[in-house]
This record gives C-alpha cells, structure tokens and sequence, in this order.
C-alpha cells in the first residue's frame, strides 16, 4: 500500500454486508487506495466523517434510517472537500435519483454490478479510475492557463452547420447550465452529444436538456434524418455517428469496440461531424475524466472546424479538457459560464 499520507482514503457506504466486502477487496487491490470506514447507512456515515480522514465516499442509494440522497446533502454542505460517487443498482428510478444527486454536488455515478466475476472485475476497474481522477482533482493546484490558445488562429469564420458537446465525470449538471444558456442562441443547428453513461442514464438526460434548453431532444435514432435545431443524445451502449444521406445527413449507431473504455464515445461522433460537416462542425469538450475526445477535436480542427474546451478550475475532472487542449490546436480555453456565450456568438457569425 502507497504511504498512507499519500494513499487515496475511500469510504463504503452500503446497506449490504457483502457488497461492502466486494468493494472492499477490490479497493484494497489497488495499492493507492486505503479503506478507512464503512457504514450501513448514511447516519452512520455522516458519524464515521466526523472520526476518520476520507477523501472519496462511495455512496448507496437505497439504505435504511437514512438513505443516499439525505445522506448526500448533509455531506455537502458538512464535509465539502470530500468527493461523493452515487454506487447502486441500475434502474430508471436509481437513475432518477442519481442525476438528481449529481445537481446536488455527488462528483459522479456507477452501476453496481451484475453478477459475475468479469462484471465484478470491469467494475472495479472502472471505480478506481474513477476515484483516482477524483483525488487528482482535489489535490492538484488549479493553473491559470490563458483562455485563448494561442497556437491556434484561424482567419476566416466558416458558418457553423452542426455542434458536437462531449462529457463525463461532472458532465449533466456542466451540460444543463450550458444548455439553459444556450436558450434563444445556436437555433437552427443541430446539437450532437455523448455523455459517457448507461442507457437508462442517457434517456433521462436528454429529457432534462429538452427542459432546459427549451428545444426538442431525444436520444438518437439508427437511421433518423438530421433535423435543425434538434439535439441528439448518444444512447448509452451505442456509438453515435453521423453520415451523408440522400437528403441530408442521418444518424448512425453502432456497438463497436469501446473507445477509451467508452461506449457511447466521444472521438468517433466528432470524427463523424468532421467528415460530414467539414469546416462547419464546430465542438465542445466539457469536464471528463480520461481522454476521449481530443483525437475528435484534432479531426474536427484538420477539416477546417473549430473546438474549445472547459477550463480546468471549472472542471470536476480536466482529464478529457485537457487532451482537447492539449492538441494546440483549440481556439479558446473557457470557464464553464462562458462556453454558453462564446457558442452563441460564433454560430451567429457568418463567414
């Protein structure tokens, strides 16, 4: 195990004595991870903050006396520097309660897995990733990078045709704010975006944009003709492309290999919007963890387009940010507020 100043402390919060130990052993694999509490409820939990140093809770849903969204709100506001991920059973109304927690301040969402040891193993997998990029978060010191890259300046303003939004980690409550501003601005482009989420997840998150952004959106459809002024959610579990049809362009979806352990991804919608839309494609990278995303933007920036990612004091995770951005190849590094007002502007502009 790292030192233990330096190790990842982590709290299980379950209802479920097995699934504390499952969770637990596949932690404790990780050298960089300590377990130093667990609790069965969030009572007890919020008790076990007040005795022991922890940087991430892992917390259940569904649990007695007090369940994870209480619990959730308290640990916000009593304990803020501690990160929340929301762990439990994949239905639509833990899916409800889930993006209602991420609204609150939880940093992130995973499925509990089904049963299996290769499920059991991807989940652990997928959980350290998690809180590693989490504590990586809390820990680094926020840079004051310039908003502008100043590698990048195009000189002529092509008419954007199409927007590509990708996220993860942070990613709905970063997708509703941007949305909402984005109300009465880009109109009659249509809106791509894939959010690294289950399928349930992603129907759910697509009814809140449609409320949010005052316009229709719906996950996409295999087939479905690119209509203006829609926004298209990539289905959880499925690549979201687009390709030229006889009239216009139409959605794809496919099963693929995951990219960067994703799926949908962000690198093959954008690779798609490139190839499509040329220099009318014009994306967004929004906080993630990982780096999909920034091979797209590349693609996007070759063809002529245009990119921006959030900036890192904004972000929950600049993982996925950062590879954008890292290509030199973006037009401007923003804070979060101003995404919103920098994609109106530029769509209203004509070549």
């Amino acid at each position: 195990m790292a030192n233990a100043s330096q190790a990842i402390k982590v709290m299980i919060v379950d209802d479920s004595a097995v699934v504390r130990g499952v969770v637990r052993r596949l932690l404790e694999a990780e050298s960089q991870i300590e377990v130093t509490a667990a609790a069965s409820n969030g009572e007890l939990a919020l008790k076990e903050l007040r005795q022991f140093a922890v940087d991430v809770v892992l917390l259940d849903i569904e649990m007695p006396v007090m369940d994870g969204l209480q619990a959730l709100k308290r640990i916000v506001v009593e304990h803020p520097s501690v990160k929340v991920i929301m762990v439990s059973t994949l239905t639509r109304r833990n899916a409800e309660i889930s993006l209602e927690a991420l609204k609150i301040g939880a940093a992130d969402y995973v499925a509990k897995p089904e049963a299996g040891i290769a499920t059991a193993t991807e989940f652990g997998r997928d959980l350290i990733a998690r809180i590693k990029a989490l504590a990586a978060r809390r820990a680094s010191r926020v840079s004051d990078a310039p908003k502008l890259v100043a590698r990048f300046a195009p000189t002529r303003r092509p008419v954007v045709r199409a927007l590509g939004i990708g996220a993860s980690t942070g990613g709905p409550p970063a997708l509703l704010k941007l949305f909402r501003a984005l109300q009465g601005g880009v109109g009659w482009q249509p809106i791509f975006v894939t959010q690294h989420m289950p399928a349930t997840f992603t129907a759910l998150l697509a009814e809140q944009i449609e409320r949010a952004a005052g316009r229709p959106c719906a996950e996409g459809k295999d087939g479905e003709p690119v209509r203006p002024g829609r926004i298209y959610v990539a289905p959880g579990g499925w690549h979201m492309t687009v390709e030229n049809g006889p009239t216009s362009p139409v959605i794809r979806l496919d099963q693929g290999a995951p990219e960067h352990f994703c799926r949908p991804a962000v690198d093959p919608m954008l690779r798609s919007l490139a190839a499509v839309y040329g220099d009318g494609a014009l994306a967004a990278i929004l906080t993630g963890m990982g780096a999909d995303g920034g091979l797209g933007c590349e693609a996007v920036a070759r063809a002529g387009g245009r990119f921006i990612a959030q900036d890192q004091a904004t972000s929950a995770v600049w993982g996925m940010p950062a590879a954008a951005a890292a290509t030199g190849l973006a037009e401007a590094v923003l804070p979060l507020d101003d995404i919103g007002p920098w994609l109106r502007r530029v769509t209203e502009t004509a070549a």
